[in-house]
């Protein structure tokens, strides 16, 4: 919601953004506003029943969140911030249950920051002419929409490693390994469908595709400690 608060003009402006419920003005920028404070409340006072190094570390986990709408007006690695703002559900869960940080947990996030931020890199790389026009930061903008699917395919490869990483880290099962595989099959062929040229495939189908991720990854995981 921050993020379609903090874009609606650049939204309002973009054909394919024309769905958003705030740009055709069926949510109103004070009813936005109205539901992110809530959000906040609900947030503080849930975390709250949590461990106290839980609460402490609240601001850091949702500076993220506050500050990725606004990161594609300087810097065109903006979908790094919305990888880590991503990143901090899994930080937070493990924050909660164990009251500490830990070297599994960080390269934890980086693999889901990395998983993330390449997808958006890639959604938004169709947005290549309309981000330059608008001025707007992106590494479509900066290397092109072919540099951009390079770099993200990078990125992807480094997330598989640190899942991988993770795993052997925590002596998880077989039965992990097997969730990874089958996330990076599904990144790969995510991969091989798209073009710089030729986005047609970029489609609800091809979100919910990217959720194969998590959800190999979760369902593997809690077999292999079964």
């Amino acid at each position: 919601m921050i993020d379609n608060l903090a874009d609606l003009k650049f939204d309002k402006l973009q054909p394919r953004l024309s769905y958003r419920a705030m740009v055709k003005g069926e949510i109103t920028k004070g009813e936005a506003l109205i539901f992110i404070l809530l959000c906040m409340i609900v947030l503080v006072v849930a975390v709250a029943q949590l461990p106290p190094i839980c609460l402490k570390l609240l601001p850091v986990a949702a500076l993220p969140f506050i500050i990725y709408p606004f990161t594609k007006r300087f810097t065109a690695w903006c979908h790094l911030f919305l990888g880590l703002a991503i990143a901090m559900a899994p930080a937070g869960a493990w924050v909660a249950l164990t009251e500490k940080i830990s070297l599994p947990m960080i390269i934890l996030c980086i693999a889901v920051a990395l998983w993330i931020g390449a997808f958006d890199a890639v959604y938004g790389a169709q947005d290549e002419k309309f981000d330059k026009s608008q001025k707007l930061h992106s590494l479509a903008t900066k290397y092109g929409a072919a540099g951009a699917l390079k770099i993200a395919k990078i990125l992807h490869v480094i997330s598989i490693a640190c899942f991988i990483i993770v795993g052997l880290m925590l002596g998880l099962g077989k039965f992990y390994f097997v969730g990874v595989f089958i996330a990076a099959v599904a990144l790969i062929y995510q991969h091989s469908i798209v073009r710089p040229n030729d986005y047609r495939e970029v489609t609800q189908a091809y979100f919910m595709r990217n959720g194969i991720v998590s959800i190999a990854i979760f369902i593997f995981t809690w077999l292999s400690c079964d």
